[in-house]
């Protein structure tokens, strides 16, 4: 593949609009990244819980921490891989919709084909009003308007009672208005669901892959153009970790207790780990 950004960026584009949807395994560091995309993925993402946890940050507080490892990150996979790579960004870091704008240049700059953009506050402390996330998209389009933007509806992402879908179509509509080009709702599982956002939104629909309750096929098979694992890989690794020790200590083979059990540490468990009350 080519390594020019506009040829980078343009093949990120036709990925969602492929035969097959875009499995896009999300990294956390230049290795994992580089591992990815050696191993044949047509597009690898990062992770913003990765990214943060690895730098000993909580996911999703807008700190200026995590965007300085964000976008370095983003400056350490420019030439480095065979396929292209899209940044998660979490809500923009804080930043008013003009400094969105200028994150987004930079990772442009940076060689990054696409971003993704929530519109969950900061502290879980509910959703962004969406004129204000669609002032931030529109400004991401101005100033980077060859990314691919993702927006992200947070309607349904650790919500004990998620409202009802028309509130997250309605977000929908008003981020494509803006100039979004593809529409992520992590925390959707139920097939009717599915199966609603992709009747009721005119842009490719992207859904957070859920071990046990989906599979790719089904997923391909409901129109779902783009499946992301989220920190599902990077969360696994730190299982992997903790349990190679384990083995170690007590005197297996950590390749015997590869697995074993099948347990993944979850979203809010690395939260508390990075100290997260």
């Amino acid at each position: 593949m080519s390594t020019s950004p506009e040829y980078a960026t343009f093949h990120f584009h036709a990925l969602h609009h492929a035969d097959q949807p875009l499995l896009l395994p999300n990294a956390w560091d230049v290795i994992s990244a580089v591992a990815l995309a050696g191993a044949g993925y047509a597009a690898v993402g990062t992770t913003s819980l990765g990214v943060a946890a690895a730098h000993g940050y909580p996911d999703g507080r807008g700190f200026a921490e995590a965007r300085d490892a964000t976008v370095a990150l983003a400056l350490r996979l420019n030439g480095r891989l065979s396929c292209p790579y899209t940044i998660d960004v979490e809500g923009g870091f804080g930043g008013d919709a003009g400094q969105v704008g200028d994150l987004a240049a930079e990772l442009a700059e940076a060689g990054a084909a696409g971003l993704n953009l929530e519109d969950g506050l900061p502290g879980g402390e509910g959703l962004q009003d969406p004129v204000r996330q669609a002032a931030a998209i529109t400004a991401v389009k101005e100033r980077a308007p060859g990314l691919f933007l993702n927006a992200r509806i947070d309607t349904h992402w650790l919500a004990d009672s998620p409202p009802p879908l028309s509130v997250t179509l309605e977000r929908a509509e008003t981020y494509l208005t803006a100039g979004a080009d593809g529409i992520f709702v992590p925390g959707v599982i139920a097939d009717e669901d599915v199966s609603v956002l992709v009747a009721e939104i005119p842009a490719p629909v992207n859904i957070l892959f859920a071990p046990g309750r989906h599979t790719v096929s089904r997923l391909a098979d409901l129109g779902v153009r783009r499946i992301s694992t989220g920190s599902l890989l990077f969360r696994t690794a730190l299982q992997a970790t903790l349990t190679a020790a384990d083995a170690i200590r007590t005197g297996r083979r950590p390749a015997d207790a590869a697995g074993a059990g099948g347990e993944v540490l979850g979203y809010e468990d690395v939260q508390r780990l990075v100290g997260e009350e």
